[in-house]
């Protein structure tokens, strides 16, 4: 890579790229910007959820020569809107922009974004869905249909009409972010979205055609729980905060809990299995599988891995037991006195559980470190 020379102005635009396992993609990227913003004083922000693969390396090393280029290195927390919201409020310059470090967003379009903001809107957005724009390029078939399926969701919620709401390529004032960053919710990974609906007015929106790219490097972040938290931002965005993001996205968990508590039951009840013994079995088989569920979607940026996943497993075990306890209890009881049959006593009993589970979560299990 070329010698970078660094602009004697301070910075007009600071460029926010989350990362994550984008090591192959970090000199290329920060040579296509100094390319795009040929004519701009700007600077590069990388914030790195402390990727294995020397991600902060990468950036470190550009830095070390170019003080146009930062890294922000975030141990032990993780997610693309926080790590947006922790870069765009670490820096000075009065415009930001958002992009992915994958090299699919155009960097080539940042002008004209940060030119329709000094017109007047509120935000540009990198826009693959108005004409001039495409995504054929970049985008599987599964992906595809992901974003399809966010992108309806999200336009029946909108104040205004935005054809790509779920992109995640997007430039407004830094002012504005200090003004909304307190009401964003800061979980999952679409920011944009949470951006316009936090806005106190109706925003003016400015959309600016790019196609999107095929990925070069490493592998795309985008699997179905991305969409599941998705619908928990929106439900949050709905309820004015009434009904917060992880409970929505623990209480899926739990309500699929419940499913396979039940489906556990009759089975053992089928080969003979008493119900007391069959409704720990169930009980067990469901805790496992809430466990699961919830390290990979609730807890998403808080993520037990290694040692501390089975620490974690062992924990909840031993402290949802004492939920698990009541569940047997309350639901032998409704079926010796005749107040159940056995499948309402046992969902009694499982929503009893569910209850437990995320009272001591947070605290005991996916605790703040």
């Amino acid at each position: 890579m070329s010698d970078l020379v660094a602009p004697a102005l301070p910075a007009r635009l600071a460029v926010i790229i989350p990362v994550f396992r984008e090591a192959a993609n970090v000199v290329p990227l920060v040579e296509r910007l100094d390319v795009a913003l040929a004519d701009l004083a700007w600077e590069a922000v990388f914030v790195d959820d402390d990727s294995p693969d020397g991600t902060a390396a990468a950036v470190r090393a550009i830095a070390a020569r170019d003080p146009r280029i930062r890294c922000i290195r975030r141990v032990g927390r993780r997610g693309l809107a926080s790590a947006c919201i922790e870069g765009m409020l670490s820096v000075s310059a009065p415009f930001v922009a958002v992009m992915d470090g994958d090299l699919q967003h155009d960097e080539a379009i940042l002008p004209a974004m940060l030119a329709a903001v000094e017109r007047g809107a509120d935000i540009a957005i990198g826009s693959r869905h108005v004409d001039g724009g495409s995504a054929t390029e970049g985008f599987s078939a599964a992906r595809g249909a992901l974003s399809d399926a966010g992108t309806r969701m999200a336009q029946a919620m909108l104040p205004v009409p935005v054809a790509d709401p779920m992109s995640g390529f997007f430039l407004l004032k830094r002012d504005l972010v200090e003004e909304i960053a307190p009401r964003l919710t800061g979980r999952g990974f679409k920011i944009l979205l949470d951006i316009l609906l936090t806005l106190p007015r109706r925003p003016q929106v400015a959309e600016v055609p790019y196609a999107f790219r095929a990925r070069e490097h490493g592998a795309s972040k985008l699997d179905a729980t991305v969409l599941l938290e998705f619908a928990g931002l929106l439900i949050d965005k709905a309820t004015r905060g009434l009904v917060p993001l992880r409970f929505v996205a623990f209480a899926a968990v739990g309500a699929f809990g419940v499913l396979v508590h039940m489906a556990t039951l009759a089975a053992l009840i089928g080969l003979g299995l008493g119900f007391d013994a069959a409704q720990w079995a169930a009980t067990f088989v469901a805790m496992t599988g809430n466990f699961v569920l919830n390290n990979r979607i609730t807890y998403r940026d808080a993520r037990l891995r290694g040692p501390a996943l089975w620490r974690g497993l062992a924990v909840f075990y031993l402290v949802c037991g004492i939920g698990a306890a009541a569940n047997v209890g309350v639901a032998g009881l409704l079926v010796r006195d005749g107040a159940a049959d056995w499948g309402l006593a046992g969902a009694a009993g499982a929503l009893i559980t569910v209850v437990w589970n995320y009272a001591v979560s947070s605290t005991l299990v996916w605790r703040a470190r």
